[in-house]
């Protein structure tokens, strides 16, 4: 196996969790192509199909949103974790966000084509699209009541405690926009907490 695609073998691995499907994986990995983006680059616009669905070795995904003429971060991929405009790709209709580098990027990205014919015929990508959209659930649903239930205050503290390394390589304004709170308040929590 190629060396460079050890990442995403192992994450795919990881979310499988099963050794008896392992020997499966080769195929999956086989179908996903090496991709870059350049700090700013979108990996799809508002409007237009997404084309992919991806890992990211490496690098930061926004996915965003306008509203009121103002940019909303609804989401925040990071390095080892796989991403798309969902709808978008599997549907392949517009997609109603973009989806843009916030840093470089080192992508492995896989087409609709080959995406559905692995969904058919390959039970361990079957598997591991379960448990990963099975996953992604359980993190929405928690985010919906943390909006609910937590102050901007304890929603920063929980970030600080479970995605450390976000208060660390994203800038601030994309931040408050993903807790849902202004900027200002953010550096306000922030120089309270700190």
């Amino acid at each position: 196996m190629d060396a460079s695609k050890k990442a995403i073998t192992q994450h795919i691995q990881n979310i499988i969790n099963n050794e008896v499907l392992n020997m499966l994986i080769p195929e999956i990995i086989d179908c996903f192509k090496e991709f870059s983006l350049s700090r700013n680059d979108f990996f799809v616009k508002k409007g237009n199909v997404c084309s992919y669905f991806c890992f990211i070795e490496s690098g930061i995904l926004q996915h965003a949103v306008s509203v009121s003429g103002e940019e909303k971060t609804t989401y925040l991929a990071l390095k080892n974790s796989f991403t798309s405009s969902l709808k978008s790709f599997l549907q392949q209709t517009p997609s109603p966000k973009n989806i843009k580098a916030l840093s470089a990027c080192k992508l492995w990205i896989i087409n609709i084509s080959d995406f559905k014919h692995l969904m058919k015929h390959n039970k361990a990508f079957y598997q591991f699209y379960y448990n990963l959209v099975e996953h992604q659930i359980f993190l929405i649903d928690d985010y919906r009541i943390d909006l609910l239930t937590l102050t901007p205050e304890e929603r920063y503290k929980k970030l600080l405690v479970n995605e450390p390394k976000l208060l660390q390589e994203v800038p601030l304004h994309y931040l408050a926009s993903f807790l849902g709170i202004s900027t200002r308040h953010m550096s306000r929590i922030r120089k309270n907490i700190n």
